[in-house]
């Protein structure tokens, strides 16, 4: 039976963490669970501890010094999942948008249909995404087909932050050279999984805006995704990728 992680990174999640982590701990197969914690100030990480009394072989933390950006999270995330020797990693927010019962048809979609990536899409069956207000909705569905355009990805969701890996493919691509912080990180690691030749497989999900807490998503992230990819972009063009 393969050994399974979840990698959930928070800030100021206290109104779901709980909830988020007794769903995780209930599915079959199991998957472990590990919150990047940084540095909330509303008490996350002393509610995640009072859990991991709960299940103390299977939910960690990484308490940080302050809010260090999803990207680094999530760097610090496959570092752990590596260096523990789990067999598929995936990532997942922490507010509800993402299912955590997907977590089972993306671990499935690599272990039975031969994806090195299985990518939780909001954009593979038209636009599956609830409770957001429709300026977000066309921002994001423009943003991945502008991402998709640019580099070529063969990928409709390439802003999805709901995935799981083999950890085959986080031994070989060069993801701690990323310095990209919000959802440029997640295109930027769609990109080297393409180009160093893994199956990315986009598996439908239903995206629904979080009810509790406070998004994160900010203009800053959006323009950082926007001209990061041109720049990811001409720099590939003097890489080799093997």
């Amino acid at each position: 039976m393969s050994r399974n992680l979840v990698i959930v990174p928070t800030y100021n999640e206290i109104e779901n963490i709980e909830a988020l982590t007794l769903r995780v701990m209930s599915l079959v197969p199991s998957f472990d669970l590990l919150i990047i914690e940084d540095n909330s100030p509303d008490g996350t990480a002393n509610k995640v501890k009072s859990l991991q009394s709960q299940f103390p072989e299977r939910i960690h933390m990484i308490q940080r010094q302050g809010k260090l950006g999803l990207g680094t999270a999530y760097i610090e995330g496959f570092n752990y999942g590596i260096r523990h020797k789990y067999d598929y990693i995936c990532e997942m927010d922490a507010d509800f948008s993402h299912n955590p019962d997907d977590l089972i048809r993306l671990l499935q979609t690599c272990t039975e249909e031969a994806a090195d990536v299985a990518i939780g899409s909001r954009y593979i069956h038209g636009v599956t995404v609830v409770n957001w207000p429709i300026g977000r909705v066309l921002m994001s569905y423009f943003a991945s087909r502008y991402v998709k355009f640019i580099t070529g990805i063969p990928v409709e969701d390439t802003t999805a932050g709901f995935k799981c890996y083999k950890r085959e493919v986080l031994e070989k691509i060069p993801y701690q050279s990323i310095r990209f912080v919000g959802y440029a990180f997640q295109i930027q690691m769609k990109f080297l999984c393409w180009k160093y030749g893994f199956q990315l497989k986009e598996v439908p999900i239903i995206f629904i805006d979080r009810i509790k807490g406070t998004s994160k998503m900010s203009m800053h992230i959006f323009n950082e995704a926007i001209l990061g990819v041109l720049t990811m972009k001409f720099k590939s063009l003097f890489q080799t990728y093997h």
